[in-house]
């Protein structure tokens, strides 16, 4: 252990030479004395051990030390006078000298500094971090196992060779052309969604998008219906912009509109999951889906349509979109490849009523400009060729497979869950009986390696207990096993 140094008044070269506050010696003694001076252990003015005698005490080159001591008085924080030695600078201002604890103890908690009320709201805690994948029952992850990854190695080694500068540039700001021209093939025959390649703008996530729809479309103060239950990263990004969350219940149809009316019948914005509701898995009722496009007509709202796993449905063919029954441009359509193909990959789009569309790009460029282009270059011929329908008919044998597995182990449970409508999709939705403790469950249940997520989290107003259970990314005997280790704890 290094001596201490005489005119050092607190233990500052004690370990010193350990690695444990990162960096240098240099970086770690220049870090040291900083903050002494700037915690008030070194008054204004104090003196400073000469360069040699600290050197020799902290077991240091003098050139170390040296360049230490040059480099405090370059910041100001001390004064070198040739033939008097060094001094702790007396013209720093006195609130930089506070001692760091005695203001902590006159202020007691602060906020994080310079948030703004937005910015507090952004800053929320809603993220969690995820469990290794596989894990049952992680929601919205899909087989990541079974993703085809050498095909998927020579799409992006293809985009890097092509000829030309073309896939190193930005490109449109509104998405690689090809693919946006590959998305409104991709969704018109699949989801019957009615749009031009103009129309498609490509994010990063239907995360990005809800959130440049809400600040595009609303103004602070302005109520968004919001499903309840539902998306609780879509009701926060609504809070963030200042929008008033509306919570709209859901039943065995999907939104009620007419709860709607009833709560905020001049809303600028309604957030659905028409095809595959999150989290209860119920689909929109035909009649509710046109009484929602009346409304958004007569009203002059938009309708945020968030196409959840839409692709994934076990009993007759998808759903057809929301979007393809609006004659009025109300809805503007997100999806995502996120959750199709593999998180991070970090593409998805939007398609936007045509008078909408370069505003999208415009808001979209003061965000973050644009999305790489190389994945989009891939991702196209991935579509194109038909790589992404046959990896599609495949998930829908091994998620269907997995659906059963769960549903049969849940049945053994003798009521301590119930299984909400699981027809198509990636989860399913667990209820508890009344009275249940979903969070201290979920807590417990992670502690044995298995991953729930509270159904009542995802409510703005009383909620029900339960939770949501991802089966895409566990296999049966994985499933199986974590339904008989969750039964001890029910």
């Amino acid at each position: 252990m290094a001596r201490r140094s005489r005119g050092l008044p607190v233990p500052l070269l004690e370990g010193l030479d350990r690695t444990g506050d990162g960096g240098s010696l240099l970086a770690r003694l220049h870090a040291r004395l900083r903050k002494a001076i700037l915690d008030g252990a070194l008054a204004p003015g104090a003196a400073l051990p000469a360069s040699r005698r600290l050197a020799e005490d902290a077991g240091l080159s003098r050139n170390t030390v040296e360049a230490v001591y040059d480099q405090l008085e370059a910041e100001g924080f001390i004064e070198r006078r040739h033939g008097s030695g060094s001094f702790v600078s007396t013209d720093l201002p006195e609130r930089e000298l506070a001692p760091v604890q005695a203001a902590r103890e006159r202020q007691g908690p602060a906020a994080p500094t310079g948030l703004s009320q937005r910015g507090r709201l952004m800053a929320q805690p809603y993220w969690r971090e995820e469990a290794p994948a596989g894990r049952a029952f992680l929601p919205s992850v899909p087989a990541l196992d079974l993703f085809p990854r050498q095909l998927w190695a020579r799409l992006l080694a293809r985009a890097t060779r092509a000829p030309g500068p073309d896939h190193l540039m930005a490109g449109s700001r509104a998405g690689f052309r090809p693919l946006r021209e590959a998305i409104a093939a991709y969704v018109g025959s699949t989801r019957a969604v009615a749009c031009s390649p103009d129309q498609v703008v490509v994010l990063t996530s239907t995360q990005q998008a809800i959130d440049l729809a809400c600040r595009l479309l609303t103004d602070p103060g302005d109520a968004v219906w919001h499903e309840e239950p539902g998306y609780r990263a879509a009701s926060a990004a609504f809070l963030a912009a200042g929008a008033r969350v509306v919570p709209v219940p859901v039943d065995d149809e999907g939104i009620d509109v007419a709860a709607g009316l009833r709560l905020a019948p001049d809303a600028r914005l309604a957030y659905v999951t028409p095809s595959h509701q999150y989290p209860t898995g119920v689909a929109m009722s035909l009649a509710r889906r046109l009484q929602l496009l009346a409304w958004a007509a007569r009203a002059g709202a938009v309708i945020i349509e968030d196409d959840y796993d839409s692709e994934f449905r076990f009993r007759g063919r998808p759903l057809a979109a929301l979007q393809g029954l609006d004659e009025a441009g109300r809805v503007v359509y997100v999806g995502t490849f996120n959750k199709l193909m593999f998180p991070a990959l970090r593409l998805a789009y939007l398609v936007a009523p045509p008078d909408l569309a370069e505003r999208f790009v415009s808001a979209r460029v003061l965000v973050d400009g644009h999305t790489s282009t190389l994945p989009q270059a891939a991702l196209a011929d991935f579509i194109r060729e038909g790589h992404l329908g046959t990896h599609l008919r495949h998930m829908r044998t091994v998620y269907e497979e997995r659906r059963q597995a769960l549903v049969d182990a849940v049945a053994g449970l003798d009521g301590r869950l119930t299984l909400g409508p699981i027809d198509g999709g990636m989860h399913a939705c667990a209820y508890l009986p009344p009275g249940g403790d979903d969070v201290a469950i979920a807590f417990a249940a992670r502690r044995i390696g298995i991953e729930l997520r509270p159904l009542s989290r995802l409510y703005l107003g009383p909620s029900r207990p339960g939770f949501i259970l991802g089966f895409a990314a566990a296999r049966p005997a994985e499933i199986r096993g974590a339904v008989e280790r969750l039964a001890r704890l029910l």
